[in-house]
């Protein structure tokens, strides 16, 4: 999943492709690299961001998913939790939302997605991208993510929405300590174990950085490292920055375990 912010303030790419050009050839250039997935961003979550208006936001993400659907083969999803955004992404073409809040309080978007016949990423997340930081305490982190993310998956399907359709994200970096992080990362198993298939973002997050000291966009080898335990730990997508570097990793990777394949039909 290659990740494609169309946001002045993302900690990584903020600003680089709110030029619906530059994100159209962007996208393209994604896709040359062996990405499967485009997934588009009109909000910024990091630690600490406000929320902008859902205008704002579909004011962004519009024109590059009508540019997307003309120029590029691959599916396209949108990074939303907003139901008027997720309306819009789905009305221009977006085959998944990739939704931080894991549709928590929000049946409307689940039934439109279920009524689309898309798909839906569940992230893990507690309070808010600006709170999220001070929720922090967990007993097992691994155990709470994982009940918290089943809750949400069965939610999921009682609306209507596919099984096949459904991945599920423990949120790297949203609501965790660094070594909290690293739990996640060493016990992804466990979100396997939930039956659907589990999405990893960990390009270039913050809990890298006291392990490689590397700043933010010198973070590619410590990602390619949490890639490569991501998929050793079961995980089936990975949400990344590089595609290029990721697809190679990934390519050595499956030859050894064998590919593990999602689909869904639209």
């Amino acid at each position: 999943m290659g990740v494609l912010n169309v946001t002045p303030d993302s900690f990584s790419d903020g600003g680089e492709y709110l030029d619906p050009g530059l994100a159209e050839a962007r996208a393209l250039r994604m896709q040359e690299e062996g990405a499967h997935l485009i997934d588009v961003g009109g909000e910024s979550t990091r630690p600490g961001s406000r929320a902008v208006a859902a205008r704002e936001e579909i004011r962004r993400i519009r024109p590059v998913l009508k540019r997307l659907a003309k120029k590029i083969q691959l599916p396209v999803s949108v990074d939303t939790y907003k139901p008027e955004v997720a309306a819009a992404a789905l009305d221009e073409g977006a085959v998944l939302i990739n939704d931080i809040r894991a549709l928590k309080n929000n049946r409307l978007t689940a039934r439109r997605i279920a009524r689309y016949k898309a798909g839906v990423a569940l992230m893990h997340m507690r309070g808010t991208p600006r709170t999220m930081q001070s929720k922090t305490r967990y007993r097992d982190v691994a155990a709470e993510v994982g009940r918290e993310l089943a809750s949400a998956a069965k939610d999921a399907l009682e609306a209507g929405i596919d099984r096949r359709s459904v991945l599920v994200d423990p949120g790297f970096g949203f609501a965790k300590t660094a070594a909290q992080n690293l739990q996640l990362l060493a016990r992804l198993d466990r979100f396997a174990d939930l039956g659907f298939p589990v999405l990893a973002g960990l390009s270039r997050k913050s809990f890298l950085a006291p392990l490689t000291g590397a700043a933010v966009n010198d973070r590619l080898y410590g990602s390619l490292g949490a890639a490569a335990a991501a998929i050793y730990g079961g995980a089936h997508m990975l949400r990344v920055h590089d595609v290029l570097a990721h697809r190679h990793l990934a390519g050595v990777i499956d030859g050894t375990l064998g590919e593990r394949e999602w689909t869904f039909s639209r």
